[in-house]
Formats: C-alpha cells, structure tokens, sequence
C-alpha cells in the first residue's frame, strides 16, 4: 500500500498536510496524476466553516490518466478533466442531460466529500462517466479553469442577455469575471461589476471583461451604480450569494426584468422580495452546468474563443495552500483564481 501527501480541513479556516493512501482502481474508476487544481468558492466556504475536517478538496482539475478503469476509450497518458459530480444517471434530471438538479449530484461528489478525496492531491480517482478527454492545445491552466467558466456559462445561458443590454456582475471573484466576460460576448453594450475589494473591481475594468467597477461599501453606491442605465439593468447577476448582494441585485435592476442568483450563502438569507413582487422580476438561481455547457467550455477554451489563462494569478505547491487561502479571503488582493501543482 503507498502513500501521499495531501491537504486537508485541520479546522476553522486551518489546513493541515498529511497522508493519505494512494487511490487504486477496482477497474471501474479513472485514476489520475493531477497535474493542475484550482481553489474554488466553495472551497473557501467549507474551510472557513471548518469542516467536514479531514476532507481533501479541489474539484477544478487537469490531470494525465494512469489507470483507465472501466474506459476503453482512454488510454493511460491522455489529458483529461472532468464533471466532479455524482448524479444518479437515471433520474429526470439525469436523463434530461441536467445532473445538477439531480439529488445525488453532491453525494459523492470528487473533492467535495470525505469518501472522495480531490485534486488537492498529487493523485484522485474519477467516476468514468464524468472523465473528458481534453484536447492537446489547451494548456494544464486553462483545462484547470474548464469547471469555474462552465459556472459562469451556464449563469449567462439562464440569463438569456440580448444583444444591446446592460448587465450588473455582482462580486469580482472568478465566478464573476468569467460571467462578465460571457456577458460581453453575448453582445452587452455595457457590463459593470460590483465588488467591495477595490484591487479586485479594478482588476476586472484592467482585464477587459468590465466597462466599470462601482465600490460596494461606497455611501453613494447605489447613485453611483446606477448613473448610466435609465430605470436599472436589464440584467443583474450576483455571484456572491449573501444578503445584502441579493437585496442590492433586486434594486438595481428595471421591473420587468431578470436577476440570477449564481452565489450560494450556506446561511438563510433575507430579502425585499416586495420588490420581486411589485417589479414583477425574474429571478433564477444557477447551480453548476449542464453536461454540454461543460463540453462547450471545452471547446471554447480550446479554440482559442475565450482567454481564461488572465485570470491564472499564480501556481503554488501544496504547502502554500493555506497562505493562498488567506490571501484569496484578505479582502485586498486581486488575486482571483489560484492554481495548485501538487507535484511542485
């Protein structure tokens, strides 16, 4: 039996380095060595809670195959990524192609559960069915960044932006500024971002994927917000997920039109919903991606159609985890997506 090092939830916003066994095929699961793992949101969540202790995250990864499992279409050497999830495979939702709905989506999900450890490992074991072969001319960075853009993708495809339309993006996080990047794409006339870390709303005008940043703690925030659309955006999409960035996505935006909730708060939240009432406003939530939204981020990435390696802040090793987190959480760095080489 052979061990490894790994990172794993010590305790309230702690990480610990420790051993774990080596993950060996039973013929059905893919084995990987991770070459590439992002730090997620909700990576952030679960550390600052503290728990589940033990558990080893990193759900956003690139990795080479070394056992194929059950998958005679892979070949030990390919690149691959995959869906982190755990549907059934036989419920509606599953058989709708939209696992995220499923009830078991999460269950099992690799790097989101103690029985399956994630990328925050130098090797994990995939469930066959979510692997995807990636194509040879996207980067390890840029597969390492498939999962966070699919997020953003399947936020806007609900969204349903027209061409002409103005959108508020609310929080600078990756989630954010990949969501504001889409919304540009799918031909927004003017897309702002709301953020309450300045380095990080800065970051978002410098890089092209927002036309302004509005400072969320600012007194004036919502006269300044609000300066260059007439009746409020067509379009608000929060990516932050706490009260006060819900309440501020339904003020901010004209009656009649939509909000998405792509941030998740694991706290109950409240909320003015007299303004969803009285404005007649959709509002959606977004969790995760379809299988093709996945696939299309793919294809996307590969063929050069979106740039997400400017969003790649840096690569660190496993014992610079614990400083990445704190400096993801400091609430003045701009930095946004952390890529981790558990070889390094």
């Amino acid at each position: 039996m052979l061990y490894m090092k790994c990172v794993a939830i010590k305790g309230v916003r702690e990480f610990e380095i420790k051993e774990i066994e080596e993950p060996v095929s039973n013929g059905e699961e893919v084995v990987i060595d991770v070459k590439k793992t992002g730090i997620c949101g909700s990576d952030i969540h679960y550390w600052e809670a503290g728990g589940p202790v033990g558990m080893v995250m990193g759900h956003e990864y690139c990795g080479v195959v070394t056992d194929t499992g059950s998958r005679d279409d892979l070949k030990v050497g390919d690149r691959v990524t995959a869906l982190p999830i755990s549907p059934c495979g036989h419920c509606h939702a599953c058989l709708t192609g939209n696992p995220q709905y499923c009830a078991e989506t999460w269950t099992y999900a690799t790097g989101l559960a103690l029985t399956n450890p994630g990328g925050l490992a130098p090797k994990m074991k995939i469930r066959p069915d979510m692997v995807i072969k990636v194509p040879d001319e996207m980067s390890d960075e840029e597969v390492a960044m498939v999962e966070p853009t699919a997020v953003g993708l399947h936020a806007i495809h609900l969204a349903d932006i027209k061409v002409g339309q103005k959108v508020l993006v609310i929080g600078a996080g990756i989630i954010g500024l990949v969501t504001a990047m889409f919304a540009k794409k799918e031909g927004a006339s003017y897309v702002a971002i709301s953020e309450t870390n300045e380095a990080r709303g800065k970051k978002a005008v410098s890089l092209g994927v927002a036309d302004a940043w509005f400072d969320a703690k600012d007194e004036k925030f919502m006269e300044n917000v609000m300066s260059n659309v007439e009746g409020g955006y067509d379009v608000v999409i929060d990516c932050c997920g706490n009260g006060h960035a819900v309440s501020s996505a339904l003020v901010t935006v004209r009656p009649g039109a939509t909000v998405i909730l792509a941030g998740v708060s694991l706290e109950q939240i409240t909320v003015p919903s007299i303004l969803m009432v009285m404005r007649e406003l959709t509002v959606k939530g977004a969790i995760a991606y379809s299988k093709m939204e996945f696939q299309s981020t793919i294809e996307l990435i590969a063929s050069k159609q979106i740039d997400v390696s400017m969003f790649v802040d840096e690569i660190i090793g496993l014992d610079g985890v614990q400083k990445a987190y704190e400096k993801l959480t400091s609430g003045v760095s701009d930095a946004v997506k952390i890529l981790v080489d558990p070889n390094k």
